[in-house]
């Protein structure tokens, strides 16, 4: 089985986009799990991973392709951990995150939840383009 944990933030867009990258890569969807992981905040409202708009669209469409998804969340509030850590627990083989167009000073203001997954761990990383 290959397993591909991918992080799935607010953003339709940027989850469709993630998807759509991962049902078009050259492999079997009956050899594939994609874990989508998404981390809270604040969760006032005790919101479970299944009731976001974006998990929902990725999921979605992945499970159109034939692929089994599997759901994880995090109350986590460094988002980048959180993927890395359902990463080492489901022995990822490809980590799927979605990129934005910054700029350097938002980058360094705000971080780059891809950048730091890509610096912190030894695993294959794949950044999908921005919608933007």
């Amino acid at each position: 089985m290959y397993t591909i944990v991918s992080g799935i933030d607010n953003d339709k867009q940027r989850a469709a986009m993630q998807a759509r990258t991962i049902t078009d890569m050259p492999m079997h969807a009956d050899e594939v799990e994609v874990v989508l992981t998404h981390s809270f905040k604040d969760n006032p409202s005790g919101a479970s991973i299944a009731q976001v708009s974006s998990v929902q669209r990725a999921q979605e469409l992945l499970e159109d392709a034939g692929l089994e998804v599997v759901l994880e969340e995090s109350g986590n509030n460094d988002p980048a951990a959180a993927v890395l850590d359902f990463a080492d627990e489901y022995e990822a083989d490809l980590i799927v995150v979605a990129g934005r167009k910054r700029s350097p000073t938002k980058k360094a203001v705000f971080g780059s939840v891809s950048q730091e997954i890509i610096l912190s761990t030894d695993r294959p990383v794949l950044v999908c383009g921005s919608p933007e």
